[in-house]
């Protein structure tokens, strides 16, 4: 062996690369065997390895082994691999100043902290072509990022079988992980004053908030992978400002209209809305109410349900679309940047799973390599579709079963509620009641069991999506994230959102009428649908929103940061502060998963649908998500600088089928929004009552309210329904003709004017931002011309110098066969 005194130190000969750590089991002779095999396979690929004895360690149980990559493996993998690396300092000048820029010094950093190394021009390693790449010391020419991704191809694809014994599917570190043969497989962080210390001070501090982030620096220590996220998070917390803005202004303009709302006037007015007796909200148990009863939650619904709320529902469609086109004219500039422009093939080629080589028995001839390369047979991939399909389809069902259930609740508690403060004899309680209606108590409990049962669905979902994943067995990296965010966030999309589908369409539309009222589960159910307040189902709406969306936001951000730091307090409370190695003290952080990016992706996706799809019902939501994504971006550099094991680096040009999952909530967002405005929000029949059933000649809303309800004579009710008070006239929300008409109950002329209004603004709306959204999406180029030029002129140079080594490097061999 080395020795470890004078080898494998960060400052020292050698490197420490990756570490691999594991228990000795007394029972453990089938581990011992598989690690003795693949440790003498990573040597016979030339690794360099030593063992760390557990009498070193900490816990005198756990033995480490650390791992060394030599140049002439690195060169022979970064060729392989086809791994960029610079052959000549970059000539090609930077972007010209921005006008202003003294504007924006407070939030940058210093230079040597975004540019932490120069521009190169950069072509794919070639083992025969050393002398033409800016090799000034081998040992610091791959940096560790690039290291660490070398070794792990190599652990990922090194057998532990004798040679003797073919066993193909005993092959790869990911194997060895899940059957316990390694407990842990790692990269080591930086120490002292380095990368990682410098991302801590500019970057993962809460104080750095304001700053912009050291996106170059995080690339260049993490990856491009993890770089493009963080690159994507604050170019959209960036665009979540303008957001937040023009909501804060239409939330201001509801609130400076308030006094002139006559709508809410004549709802608390005693002489309008304490007149009017309206029909019972449940069979039997439910009591007459007064509509004045309602005036807070009148007022309430008015801060939101305003004419503000429409040109807020249209700008948010076309910001969303300016987001999405101004992030793919960001992410091409960091494609050029980062040395990603041509990655796609290279990723399609080279990130082949081990899972899928191991598992796919079956062997065909790739028509380009004329090599034989495994494949999965058509009828076991559709067996394979099949089952995955029916059992995401099962769970989808599942959570529509759970949102019922929800409903149920709704119906069976509002009676309770309605009961309970109908016949409490104590002024208290009276006054409670006054304050919380039955309407407001059963939807607040109603949206926090919904969330509870969400985040329950979402935990096992978690695993159960994996699984059927791991099942069909993509053939890339590529494939299989692709695979798991498609059937994830149909999941997710499905539990989080549905309860605001049903509160913003389905709830008070199909109620029928007095005497002929619609049951969820039939007449003898006795669960009347829900009816919406007055003022219409949106304030409800808002509640729902606010409460799953801020719910999911604070659990979120304590399971980020809360449970990291508990882990890892418990797991190193034990150490030898004197004498605790650097691979320990990395042991004992968590672990980064390669799911732990797509976790990140889907919470920050998850949170664009509730301020795209239902924005028209809360305006302030833009604010909320700037605030918690202020925090979020802090939070995940904190995590990855203090709390999580340095991950394997991994390239990726862009974000992947979340883009995709982006440009669909953005289509959808507009017909929701347009659908909220005219069928949940009251604002068309005001307009309609406004222009053309005003009574006198000037355009007033003065005798709305009495317009907007229809009279019902109770003593026709059926004796089931009957409330317990008797029967008195009562009024209900709805346009029909009155008792003793000759169309008595059935819909008003003005219902149908309603209905055609409602329709066209749906119409109207629809096109009007979709022709916007196409327009700006067609003036705005995918690539900046700039970028299009650089990229152009630079593979010209490279082609240049290229041609010119060549030619040099031909004039040398035949100068030196003339001499010969």
């Amino acid at each position: 062996g080395q020795n470890k005194d004078t080898v494998f130190f960060r400052d020292g000969v050698r490197r420490i690369d990756f570490i691999l750590s594991y228990l000795d089991d007394k029972d453990g002779e089938k581990k011992q065997e598989r690690r003795r095999e693949f440790e003498a396979n990573l040597r016979k690929a030339g690794l360099e390895l030593e063992t760390e004895d557990k009498s070193d360690s900490d816990d005198l149980k756990t033995y480490f082994l650390k791992i060394h990559a030599p140049w002439e493996v690195l060169a022979t993998y970064a060729d392989v691999l086809k791994i960029k690396v610079p052959f000549k300092e970059s000539d090609i000048p930077h972007g010209q100043d921005v006008p202003l820029e003294w504007l924006s010094r407070p939030f940058r950093l210093p230079e040597k902290v975004m540019r932490p190394q120069p521009d190169y021009f950069t072509s794919p390693f070639d083992k025969d072509k050393i002398d033409f790449f800016l090799i000034k010391n081998q040992d610091t020419f791959f940096p560790p990022s690039t290291r660490n991704r070398i070794v792990y191809y190599i652990l990922s694809r090194c057998p532990y079988y004798k040679e003797d014994r073919k066993e193909t599917d005993k092959k790869g570190i990911k194997r060895l992980l899940n059957n316990g043969t390694y407990t842990s497989a790692f990269p080591l962080h930086d120490q002292c004053e380095s990368e990682r210390y410098h991302l801590y001070k500019n970057w993962a501090r809460f104080l750095c908030f304001y700053k912009e982030q050291p996106l170059n620096l995080i690339r260049k220590y993490y990856g491009e992978k993890i770089g493009i996220y963080f690159a994507w998070l604050g170019f959209y917390t960036e665009m979540l400002f303008f957001a937040a803005v023009m909501g804060v202004i239409c939330f201001t303009y509801g609130v400076l209209s308030y006094d002139d709302n006559l709508t809410s006037k004549e709802i608390c007015d005693p002489s309008i809305g304490g007149s009017i007796v309206m029909c019972p909200l449940c069979d039997k148990k439910c009591s007459y109410w007064k509509l004045n009863s309602t005036c807070l939650s009148s007022w309430q619904s008015h801060l939101f349900d305003n004419e503000g709320t429409v040109f807020f529902a249209m700008f948010m469609g076309i910001w969303v679309t300016l987001f999405l086109e101004f992030w793919k004219r960001r992410q091409a500039q960091l494609e050029y940047e980062w040395d990603l422009v041509d990655f796609e093939e290279e990723q399609q080629q080279l990130q082949i799973r081990p899972e899928f080589e191991t598992r796919c028995t079956d062997q065909r001839l790739n028509r380009i390599t004329q090599e034989m390369e495994p494949y999965l047979p058509l009828p076991k991939k559709c067996g394979r579709f099949c089952l995955s399909g029916v059992t995401v389809l099962f769970w989808m069902l599942l959570i529509v079963a759970c949102i019922t259930g929800v409903i149920v609740y709704r119906l069976a508690v509002y009676a309770a509620f309605a009961s309970i403060m109908k016949d409490s004899p104590t002024k208290k309680i009276h006054l409670v009641g006054s304050l919380i209606t039955p309407q407001l108590a059963t939807s607040v409990t109603a949206s926090f069991i919904n969330f509870v049962i969400i985040m329950i669905l979402n935990f096992f979902y978690e695993r159960v999506a994996i699984w059927i994943t791991d099942m069909e067995i993509p053939k890339t990296h590529l494939e299989y994230e692709n695979k798991l965010t498609m059937k994830m966030f149909l999941f997710q999309f499905v539990n989080y959102y549905s309860s605001c589908f049903y509160v913003a369409f389905f709830k008070g539309k199909f109620v029928g009428y007095p005497g002929n009222y619609t049951y969820m589960f039939g007449k003898y159910s006795r669960l009347r649908n829900e009816e919406c307040d007055p003022g219409g189902c949106l304030i409800e709406l808002t509640t729902q929103l606010v409460i799953v969306m801020t719910g999911k936001q604070v659990c979120g951000n304590i399971q980020e940061a809360l449970l990291p730091l508990l882990r890892n307090w418990w797991c190193s409370r034990k150490a030898r502060k004197n004498q605790y190695s650097r691979w320990e003290q990395d042991h004992d952080l968590q672990n980064f998963s390669q799911l732990g990016l797509f976790y990140e992706y889907l919470e920050m996706v998850i949170q664009f649908g509730f301020i795209t799809l239902f924005v028209a019902s809360f305006p302030l939501a833009p604010l909320l998500a700037l605030c918690n994504n202020i925090l979020e971006v802090r939070v995940d550099a904190w995590k990855f600088t203090t709390q999580f094991r340095r991950p394997v680096a991994a390239k990726a040009h862009n974000i992947g089928a979340w883009q995709e999952i982006l440009n669909v909530v953005a289509i959808l967002s507009v017909v929701t929004n347009a659908f909220i405005m005219a069928f949940t929000s009251d604002m068309i029949p005001r307009l309609v009552y406004l222009y053309a059933y005003h009574p006198g000649s000037e355009a007033t809303m003065s005798g709305y309210i009495n317009n907007s309800l229809s009279v019902y004579d109770i003593s026709q009710i059926p004796l089931l329904s009957t409330p317990e008070e008797g029967a008195i006239p009562v009024w209900y929300r709805d346009y029909r003709y009155p008792p003793g008409h000759q169309r008595e109950y059935s819909h008003t002329m003005q219902f149908w004017h309603i209905l055609a209004a409602k329709l066209a603004f749906i119409i109207i709306m629809e096109h009007v931002v979709f022709v916007v959204k196409f327009f700006v999406a067609w003036l705005i180029p995918d690539v900046p011309s700039e970028v299009k030029a650089r990229i152009k002129r630079e593979r010209y140079l490279i082609q240049e110098y290229l041609h010119n080594y060549e030619v040099e490097k031909l004039k040398i061999h035949i100068l030196k066969k003339n001499v010969i």
